[in-house]
């Protein structure tokens, strides 16, 4: 059977799925080293982030907590919704080369 619009060769064959990046959310202080560091690593592997400041934001601070369950400490980073941790965790998940595949990076 012919599919409009797609060669005959290439109708039985699978199409490749692409996916969006990844959402990736990072609640910060203005001027803390580990929050500079951060954002840092994502800027250099090109990564889009919704960047929450809390240092004068009782709402946003308040979110975060219950995001973490109760952690105080920054930054707290948020990959598809689901909590990573600070700097350090995502400096290892970097290292360790699962960050792309978290972020679907392209190879």
């Amino acid at each position: 059977m012919e599919i409009p619009g797609v060669p005959p060769e290439q109708a039985g064959q699978d199409t490749l799925e692409v996916k969006p990046p990844a959402k990736v959310e990072i609640y910060t202080y203005r001027f803390s080293s580990d929050c500079i560091r951060a954002k840092g690593l994502l800027d250099r592997l090109g990564v889009t982030y919704n960047e929450f400041i809390i240092d004068d934001d009782p709402i946003n601070n308040l979110a975060m907590m219950k995001r973490t369950g109760g952690r105080t400490s920054v930054p707290q980073i948020f990959i598809d919704g689901i909590a990573i941790g600070g700097y350090v965790e995502l400096q290892k998940l970097n290292s360790g080369g699962e960050l792309a595949a978290l972020l679907r990076l392209a190879a």
